[in-house]
């Protein structure tokens, strides 16, 4: 007898045969973890080329950083416990990851220093793809695509995404925020928000937790044409939001206590400095004309920043000519996804100091307005009605343009990028020499040498390039503002990292230039200086040529560095190869970044 209900049986199917039931399709364009690794794979590219651009980042994170790990390092007046405006618990997780590859075989400072670089690229990562998933879902997911391409062709993510700077931790939180407050699948997110953004103005720069403004407006107006009970939950959010903010800030309050052995609030110190100071603040540094960042941008994201720029304009028309009916709340949402990086803009380009790295922290806003403004342009000029003008256009036109301008745009970024790395990476790569003979018999240094900067001081990429105890020495140039000293070293006074809260000697907050920073030529075993052989004026009584004064010196090391001042600016600004087809004038022009060796006397 048939056993009751066999006839009803069902063959197994597996899910990959051809006859299976059909996949539903997916809302990403492509798999969050593929497009993790493309996010990956610029930022590794990132960590391992690009140079350092900003002598903040050596002086104001490695050094200290370097200190923590190696017990000494130079100190710039910002960590003096006089004036104490830069956090050690920032610096200090940077630490913690350098001494994890110290753990693993076969350690060197310089596998530290990037080391930790690749441990920025991959929190950079992992910021971007979670913004991408928001976006693919909540807005399209063409949009998502167009961010992910964005992101990893733009030079500015090129220097970003792996420079240790509190503005780089700023964008990468800001990512993360801006991905918390879009994302209202499963419930609205502003707890998360709020903590993120906090992050980001605690442990990285504390303007930059005004991004999150647009978003807490978002929060009131929609509350405010809400019930009680959704009044309620919006406050029972927001304060969970302060309270993790606050936690945040307590800890960082008892860290920065245990260095600097006195109650100091940086992220306040900060602020006050930049904004309340009596003493000229940033301005004393330089100040630039309000065209500085719409320059900066163009040259690092180039179409894709006039597509920021348009963004509101476009999204308007949109909402004006488009056929589609969208509620109040849809255009409110899309308005304050835009919002941020015009605010941040704005703001910053009416300050008079102003530095390429202020606007990091508005990349992600950048790009995503720029994703979003060509969604719509593409929208536009994708219609197939023959009715309007875009119908009448064949479709393979239409591929062709929109293929040539990414192209273009594609070409335009590698030839920054690479042309950047071509002409500045010389101060990482001449200290080889120093780590060539560490195993063997040594040649080039020795042990606790001094090597020296006159005027490419600026130029120092860390003491993570120098191995034996190499300390850094400044020698006088013409420079005439304030270098960094040196902290304390580990053994001096009582405690671990004494330097971090012993009194400083020398340290202001004006830029005035310290004596005690230098030391007598006689006293360096090793020199860096660079040569412009294009260059016919006199040169400073202060800044001789030191690579031609071969009765003394011994060459080691030179590798090429842009000419800047003898270089057309398009080829300053972009690579130009050196073929016999360019005319002289665009031809890059030379000098020559060097590491010196006093000669021995016989």
């Amino acid at each position: 007898m048939t056993p009751p209900g066999a006839q009803q049986r069902q063959r197994f199917v597996h899910p990959d045969a051809s006859h299976a039931k059909k996949k539903v399709p997916s809302a990403y364009p492509i798999k969050p973890i593929s497009a993790f690794y493309w996010f990956l794979a610029a930022g590794i590219v990132s960590a391992w080329f690009a140079p350092i651009t900003d002598c903040d980042e050596t002086f104001n994170y490695w050094e200290p950083t370097h200190y923590l790990s190696h017990g000494y390092g130079l100190q710039t007046w910002e960590y003096s416990p006089d004036y104490a405006i830069r956090s050690w618990l920032y610096v200090g997780l940077h630490a913690i990851v350098g001494n994890i590859r110290r753990l693993l075989p076969h350690t060197t400072k310089i596998g530290e220093f990037y080391f930790i670089r690749i441990g920025l690229a991959f929190g950079c990562a992992m910021s971007q793809t979670l913004l991408y998933m928001v976006t693919s879902t909540t807005l399209n997911s063409r949009i998502g695509i167009f961010f992910l391409i964005g992101t990893i062709m733009s030079p500015g993510y090129f220097h970003a995404s792996t420079a240790f700077l509190p503005s780089s931790f700023a964008m990468y939180m800001v990512t993360l925020g801006a991905a918390a407050f879009m994302n209202w699948r499963g419930g609205l997110r502003t707890s998360l928000g709020v903590f993120w953004f906090a992050m980001a103005g605690i442990l990285g720069w504390p303007f930059a937790a005004a991004l999150c403004a647009p978003y807490m407006l978002e929060e009131a107006v929609l509350t405010l044409f809400s019930d009680k009970a959704a009044f309620f939950d919006t406050f029972v959010r927001v304060s969970r939001g302060v309270v993790s903010a606050l936690s945040l800030l307590a800890f960082d309050f008892a860290v920065n206590f245990l260095f600097y052995k006195k109650a100091e609030c940086v992220t306040w110190n900060i602020v006050k400095y930049n904004i309340f100071s009596s003493t000229g603040g940033p301005e004393l540094y330089g100040t630039e004309p309000w065209t500085f960042y719409f320059k900066n941008l163009a040259l690092n994201f180039n179409v894709w920043f006039l597509l920021a720029l348009i963004a509101l304009p476009l999204f308007m028309l949109q909402k004006i000519f488009s056929t589609h009916g969208q509620g109040f709340r849809t255009g409110l949402r899309t308005i304050v996804f835009i919002s941020p990086f015009y605010m941040w803009l704005a703001i910053f380009t009416l300050q008079p100091h102003k530095e390429e790295r202020f606007m990091y922290p508005a990349y992600p806003f950048l790009v995503l307005n720029a994703s979003i403004s060509l969604h719509i342009l593409l929208s536009a000029f994708g219609k197939s009605d023959p009715k309007t003008l875009m119908g009448k256009v064949p479709a393979k036109l239409k591929f062709i343009l929109v293929s040539l301008a990414f192209l273009f745009s594609l070409n335009i970024a590698l030839a920054r990028a690479y042309g950047v790395y071509t002409a500045y990476s010389a101060p990482m790569k001449i200290y080889s020499a120093l780590w060539d003979d560490a195993e063997k018999e040594l040649t080039v240094g020795g042990q606790e040498d001094s090597i020296c900067f006159g005027k490419e001081w600026y130029r120092f990429p860390s003491s993570y390039f120098l191995p034996r105890d190499i300390h850094a020495k400044f020698v006088r140039s013409e420079f005439r503002g304030l270098l960094p000293g040196e902290f304390a070293e580990a053994q001096s006074g009582s405690g671990l990292w004494s330097g971090t809260w012993l009194p400083t000697t020398g340290l202001n907050d004006q830029n005035k230039e310290d004596l005690g920073k230098y030391v007598d030529l006689s006293a360096c075993k090793l020199l860096v200086d660079t040569q412009y052989p294009e260059r016919h004026d006199p040169l400073p009584p202060n800044e001789p040529d030191y690579i031609a004064d071969d009765v003394n010196w011994d060459i080691v090391q030179c590798e090429p560095f842009l000419d800047a001042a003898s270089t057309h600016l398009l080829a300053r600004a972009l690579w130009v190869p050196d073929l016999k087809s360019i005319p002289s004038k665009y031809k890059r022009r030379w000098g020559r970044h060097c590491l010196l060796q006093r000669k021995k006397k016989l």
